[in-house]
């Protein structure tokens, strides 16, 4: 590993046109590679939107450069240190969208976008009992944690959301909404598009969780879990004064903060999950998944068919007593 001193990682997002984002995307790939940078980057007409790590010395550089250019000459970087990279490669690619809504009646942020609040006019207005928080990000990673008191809209993606919100518009008519995501993008893109159905006081966490944690005067008060991230990290700690474990083991329930992949390929399913669980259910998330032939924890462990066969056995003993 390297020394945890020299690396840190750099979350980023600009809103702002690129005339032509592949091109773009082949000269900054070059450009992260000769610096050594190792990440994920997503640029589009509407922007760009990145995660990168690397030594501190060439994401210092990085950032430089990156001021250097009008477009992005304002855009803020959430940093935090950490002990090597936190990406396996360097991936820099054209899209679409930087965040994908997938909406014929998407409105530009750079047009329409909600009331932006610093994290202690965030704070201050969670507590008002006229207010309601919504959690845009995706349902795993609400389950890691949240906002105390915030709604867990029943979504594997983003791009879910707008079909819940219509769905689920009598929670936030008449209210003051709050919204939030990890970094500040996906609040960005939706909350204009909330106020076009109709949602009239939309506020949304300017910077996202992750300033949010930084912050020296509310130091993540009323965040509870962990904050998921997208990189090799899974997650990092956002209250600095108070650490409440909200994640459930998928298996048992029991308090738990780690998430691993379905070791079945076709599923892939993201489950929170203690080690002791992982080897007992040898990864899988339903029988299905631990008996496929695809089944990647019983390669890793060249487990026997016997082996395979005694851990189903006291699962199935298991359940047969607790459905006694």
């Amino acid at each position: 590993m390297e020394n945890n001193q020299d690396y840190q990682v750099l979350l980023y997002y600009k809103f702002v046109p690129v005339e032509d984002p592949e091109t773009f995307a082949d000269e900054h790939l070059a450009f992260c590679q000769d610096l050594g940078l190792k990440g994920r980057i997503l640029v589009a007409y509407e922007g760009i939107n990145g995660t990168v790590s690397g030594p501190k010395e060439q994401t210092e550089k990085y950032m430089e450069e990156m001021h250097r250019d009008p477009r992005f000459a304002d855009m803020m970087f959430k940093i935090d240190k950490h002990d090597g990279h936190a990406f396996k490669k360097m991936h820099v690619r054209p899209r679409p969208e930087i965040v994908s809504l997938k909406l014929d009646d998407a409105v530009s942020p750079l047009e329409k976008t909600a009331n932006f609040l610093s994290p202690k006019e965030f704070n201050e207005a969670m507590k008002n009992e006229n207010t309601v928080i919504l959690d845009a990000r995706n349902d795993y990673e609400y389950d890691l944690g949240h906002f105390r008191g915030a709604i867990r809209p029943d979504i594997e993606t983003f791009r879910e959301l707008p079909e819940w919100v219509r769905e689920n518009k009598d929670k936030l008519k008449d209210k003051k909404v709050l919204t939030y995501c990890t970094g500040g993008i996906r609040c960005e893109k939706f909350s204009g598009w909330l106020m076009d159905e109709g949602i009239e006081d939309v506020n949304q966490l300017d910077g996202g969780i992750v300033t949010y944690g930084k912050d020296p005067e509310v130091q993540g008060e009323l965040w509870d879990g962990k904050c998921y991230v997208f990189d090799e990290r899974i997650s990092v700690p956002i209250n600095q004064n108070e650490h409440v474990v909200v994640g459930k083991d998928y298996f048992d329930g029991m308090p738990c903060e780690r998430y691993v992949n379905c070791a079945n390929p076709d599923c892939n399913k993201q489950i929170i999950c203690s080690e002791e669980n992982e080897h007992k259910y040898m990864r899988g998330c339903t029988h299905e998944c631990r008996v496929s032939r695809d089944n990647l924890y019983v390669r890793e462990h060249n487990l026997s068919q016997d082996e395979i066969q005694r851990r189903l056995d006291i699962i199935a003993e298991e359940n047969h007593k607790q459905e006694a």
